[in-house]
């Protein structure tokens, strides 16, 4: 590895754009190109089914650099450009223009795509992925009286609060008995539940769709019933973009297989962000992590590592969302088969929920409360009094077993 080798990033998303700032701040003096299949500079996701598809703030407050910083950085921005192969013994990258990019070391942040339901009528409902998903949804917001939202995880639920502001009438359909069970677990994910019925959704849960049919007004059959509605979105998750990695012969198994360190199969070749199925030493196992903290300290980490640093993926999953009246950040990686402590009173509004296995804390979440993820990630792993750490009075800093 050498400062001056020429790196090639495809994937112009935030992860991407992270890596590349990283990279100059970080002393790399070689080429960096950029392959991005999108019209804009990299650009933070979160914001696009939050404040932005809100109306809250506009496309300008996204970006992670203003357009004209990588040429002013001597970054490459190749955008609207879609790579269609790599040539791993020619260290080549293959435009959809025709044209090879070549790369001493090269980094997948591909992404993802979001999934539909195998059910008639799927490609008529919105999905939100992109800028212009988000502008498409926010339009329709705009001329719609209803919605019908498949789908009750987090974009589904973020979608659906975003949908109430605008006055629409507003329906979730979530195939779980409780929404973000497989999270957060049947009693938080009651939570969330309650927190949307009292806000006007209708939330069928224990419901799955069936087809999707007309023109707008659509008619979404789930459950045996038709529910009539201007507008269909559907938030059931995303899908790796992988193709790139296999066509090249790369191990693929849920995303581009990585070690801690973001290394493919080809030692030449690295991957992060929502494409990399990466080894977490901090956990002892694989995660594939599709949130904005992990497109930023992904990034970070594999500029370091492309330079010849020691930096490995030991780090515990944080994320954070927006609905209504609660501001939440969880940290951590919890089950729903754990126990859970709650901190304070959830009729409040303001709590810290922490998942149990046994006394180990394995995750928490603060709810309308601020300042205390750092305090809840050091305790993450460790062994805790369950009385005081449900105890507000007691510091946090005072909970671990003696």
């Amino acid at each position: 590895m050498s400062a001056t080798d020429a790196i090639v990033i495809v994937g112009g998303g935030h992860a991407g754009g992270k890596a590349a700032i990283a990279l100059r701040g970080e002393g790399h003096t070689g080429p960096i190109t950029i392959v991005g299949e999108e019209n804009h500079p990299p650009y933070e996701r979160p914001p696009l089914s939050k404040e932005y598809l809100q109306g809250e703030s506009g496309a300008d407050a996204m970006l992670l650099e203003p357009a004209d910083w990588y040429a002013e950085h001597d970054i490459t921005l190749l955008q609207g450009v879609a790579a269609t192969a790599i040539d791993r013994d020619a260290k080549l990258v293959q435009l959809a223009t025709g044209d090879p990019v070549p790369y001493d070391l090269l980094l997948l942040a591909t992404g993802s795509t979001p999934r539909r339901l195998d059910i008639p009528g799927a490609e008529l409902a919105l999905t939100l992925r992109r800028v212009e998903d988000s502008d498409a949804l926010r339009e329709a917001y705009a001329r719609s009286g209803s919605v019908v939202i498949i789908g009750g995880g987090w974009i589904g639920l973020e979608t659906a609060a975003a949908a109430r502001k605008a006055g629409l009438d507003t329906t979730v359909l979530e195939y779980a008995a409780v929404p973000l069970q497989n999270v957060l677990g049947d009693e938080l994910g009651t939570y969330f539940a309650e927190l949307h019925r009292r806000n006007g959704v209708d939330l069928r849960t224990s419901t799955a769709a069936e087809s999707i049919s007309g023109t707008g007004p659509y008619v979404v059959t789930a459950g045996g019933q038709d529910i009539t509605a201007d507008l269909v979105v559907m938030g059931v998750g995303a899908a790796p973009n992988t193709g790139l990695a296999e066509a090249a012969g790369l191990a693929v198994d849920n995303g581009v297989t990585v070690d801690e360190s973001f290394r493919t199969s080809d030692p030449a070749i690295y991957a992060i962000g929502d494409v990399a199925n990466a080894h977490n030493t901090g956990l002892g196992s694989r995660l594939r992590v599709e949130h904005w903290d992990n497109a930023i300290r992904q990034g970070e980490a594999v500029a370091k590592v492309m330079l010849g640093q020691s930096v490995t993926y030991d780090w515990q999953p944080y994320f954070y969302t927006d609905q209504f009246d609660l501001g939440m950040e969880y940290v951590g990686r919890g089950s729903s088969a754990h126990d859970v402590v709650i901190r304070g009173d959830k009729d409040s509004g303001e709590f810290i929920a922490f998942w149990l296995d046994g006394d180990r804390v394995t995750a928490g979440m603060n709810v309308n409360i601020w300042d205390v993820t750092d305090d809840i990630r050091a305790l993450i792993g460790s062994s805790v009094d369950r009385a005081r750490l449900a105890d507000p009075g007691v510091p946090l800093t005072e909970v671990v077993q003696a």
